[in-house]
């Protein structure tokens, strides 16, 4: 995709954009029935989280199957009807890839299980127990330990986000090889590019020293984020699969720098066209800690901004433009008013990005002003990650009332409420139960958005 630079890319979370067939989940026969819709917005570019096999341990992120797709969403001939039709329409499509880390599901790591003499065994990162406990004292990025125990091997794998997640080991050069080939498969199906998860946590050292745990970011993050191979990793990808289909991808890439993001991005090095990056969206963590209700500051929140579009341009790297996506609260509710002043708000966030040097990313509801869930009660969570975070906030001394103010306010499934279509019931996302259920009425909704705009 050559014209990436000044297209707009608009985000489908797939699970909760629309159900077709009265299930409670989105997919891809939900998709297709809105193509129109996208086209007319202005949306030049899809793209969608995994629609992979999957367990769903952490809503697709966990890929048993690079393959197949997981029969919630559809099937492989939907996927090419979804393909045709966006192709159709002058659009096209790229899929969210984790090439991090697979389901404990995923054959190569059930194989890797048997024993420590199977070939499989080292496509994953286990390592013996040091004084009988873990190999060190990293966290996993949903809490705990990262490492998880296997008392059949008498040895951990590690696992730097759920334990169901086990890591790859990239230094492996038949794992290696695999994924490049499973790219490829992808490239020549038709998609235009990857979206690539934590690509940047693909590379651990050799050695693993313990971190000092002094603050929450003095969890190991130092040692495996940018790690030692990783340009030359993802420059194979270019050379083998991104270059040769002359692909838009963009690297989710946390805690980076602006001089490593300018490496990730600058054409010359031939690696990713554009870096999500994230510092703009952590000016509400004091110190770094993302589990505590904090507000923000507008000065630090502009220079952040600032400071990426000067730091990028002058070393030759792109931004990917957003404010949110499925791993943030909405933006709306963070940033400014989603209640007295929301249309206000919405097209204030809307006149920033898209005024800034980068490709802009819409996330779907941000078009309609969609706002927080602001959950009541743990049960309404159906995440990992906040599900930890909540009792490990109030095993720490917390009230069950300030770990759900916390959550109303960090946590991501904020952004994972179905879209909200209509007045109908469910919003018209189903008709059906829906996975993931809204407890306050909203009319804001695509359809009262379209009656404004024809009264105009």
């Amino acid at each position: 995709m050559k014209d990436w630079k000044k297209a707009t890319v608009y985000q489908i979370y797939s699970r909760s954009f629309q159900d077709s067939n009265g299930d409670g989940g989105g997919d891809i026969q939900g998709i297709i029935s809105h193509l129109d819709y996208l086209k007319d917005l202005g949306a030049e570019v899809l793209w969608l989280n995994p629609v992979y096999k999957s367990p769903g341990r952490d809503n697709g992120y966990d890929i048993a199957d690079y393959y197949e797709i997981n029969p919630e969403f559809g099937t492989m001939d939907d996927f090419e009807q979804l393909l045709d039709g966006a192709r159709n329409r002058g659009m096209k499509i790229i899929m969210d890839l984790v090439v991090n880390h697979t389901s404990d599901q995923h054959e190569w790591f059930k194989m890797s299980r048997y024993s420590k003499d199977n070939p499989y065994h080292d496509y994953y990162i286990w390592k013996d127990p040091v004084d009988g406990h873990e190999p060190n004292n990293w966290k996993s990025k949903f809490g705990g330990s990262a490492w998880e125990y296997d008392e059949k091997l008498n040895q951990y794998y590690l696992h730097l986000y759920d334990r169901t997640q086990p890591d790859l080991n990239w230094r492996n050069p038949k794992m290696k090889a695999s994924i490049m080939e499973m790219m490829k498969w992808w490239a020549d199906k038709g998609i235009a590019g990857f979206r690539l998860d934590v690509i940047n946590n693909i590379s651990k050292p050799l050695e693993m020293p313990d971190d000092t745990l002094e603050t929450s970011m003095d969890d190991g993050r130092k040692f495996y984020t940018n790690g030692p191979h990783v340009h030359e990793y993802i420059h194979e990808m270019y050379e083998e699969v991104f270059g040769k289909h002359s692909m838009l991808t963009v690297g989710e890439l946390s805690s980076t720098p602006i001089d490593e993001a300018i490496k990730f991005t600058n054409p010359d090095r031939e690696e990713l066209t554009m870096a999500f990056t994230f510092h703009h969206v952590k000016v509400d963590y004091p110190n770094g800690a993302k589990w505590v209700k904090s507000g923000y500051k507008l000065v630090d929140l502009k220079k952040v901004i600032s400071d990426w579009q000067i730091g990028m341009q002058n070393g030759g790297g792109w931004n990917a433009l957003f404010w949110g996506n499925h791993d943030q609260p909405r933006a709306i509710s963070r940033f400014l008013d989603d209640n007295k002043y929301r249309e206000e708000s919405a097209k204030l966030l809307a006149l920033v990005e898209f005024g800034l040097q980068g490709t802009p990313y819409v996330y779907q509801g941000e078009e309609i002003a969609m706002k927080n869930a602001y959950f009541t009660d743990i049960s309404q969570y159906n995440d990992p990650e906040s599900i930890n975070a909540y009792h490990e906030l109030v095993e720490k001394g917390s009230s069950v009332q300030e770990a759900i103010e916390i959550l109303q306010q960090k946590s991501r499934e904020n952004s994972r409420l179905p879209m909200q279509w209509d007045s109908q019931k469910n919003y018209g996302f189903t008709t059906g139960s829906p996975w993931l259920k809204a407890i306050n009425k909203d009319t804001q909704t695509v359809e009262s958005e379209i009656e404004k705009k024809m009264e105009f």
